[in-house]
């Protein structure tokens, strides 16, 4: 895939943008890149996928809470030096989405950190705002309540959003990224292979 054009949009609206061929170059990158830091690490197949726990741990402390299920990791991830998050939907015009359940991950993509980095599968790129929204809500959040065995219609059907009710429901929070959140460091992280949801 040719990132040219989401690179572009990305860098006007002042975010940095690496690009790589192989999640193991990305990964590679990333760990060349942070040494000696507190990691936060928001819930996300993609960083899972890339194996990035296990490679940032070596050289950093790194707070997850899909390896340590506790309040206080959930804590420490959000007051880390460094925030490690995948996106949700990445749209061409440079506009990025997520949406989360409980809200930790998309707080912490907010702000607070020394430097963000933001990692996206080809997959998760769309060709204007109204698709990548589209695609965060009734592709990636769908597949996340499944996989997490949620007790909503999205999960049982897998098709799309049904904008219930549940207490299961994983979409309770939605932030757009426009433009780089001031006096902050971010970094987008594009990868030419379909990764996470």
């Amino acid at each position: 895939m040719d990132f040219t054009k989401v690179k572009t949009s990305l860098e006007k609206e002042g975010f940095k943008v690496s690009c790589f061929d192989t999640k193991e170059d990305a990964a590679s990158y990333l760990k060349n890149s942070i040494s000696g830091k507190t990691i936060g690490f928001g819930g996300s197949v993609t960083l899972q996928q890339m194996g990035l726990y296990d490679i940032l741990k070596e050289n950093n402390t790194v707070y997850w809470h899909w390896i340590e299920k506790t309040p206080e990791i959930m804590k420490a991830a959000a007051f880390a030096d460094v925030y490690v998050s995948s996106v949700n939907g990445l749209a061409e015009t440079g506009e990025i989405i997520n949406i989360d359940g409980s809200g930790n991950r998309v707080a912490a993509t907010m702000y607070g950190h020394e430097k963000v980095y933001l990692v996206a599968g080809r997959n998760k790129i769309a060709e204007d705002f109204h698709k990548a929204y589209d695609r965060a809500k009734n592709i990636a959040a769908p597949l996340n309540a499944k996989r997490l065995n949620m007790n909503t219609p999205c999960a049982v059907k897998g098709d799309r959003c049904y904008n219930c009710s549940s207490k299961d429901r994983i979409c309770t929070e939605t932030a757009v990224l426009t433009y780089c959140p001031m006096k902050a460091d971010y970094e987008v992280i594009l990868i030419n292979e379909e990764l996470g949801y």
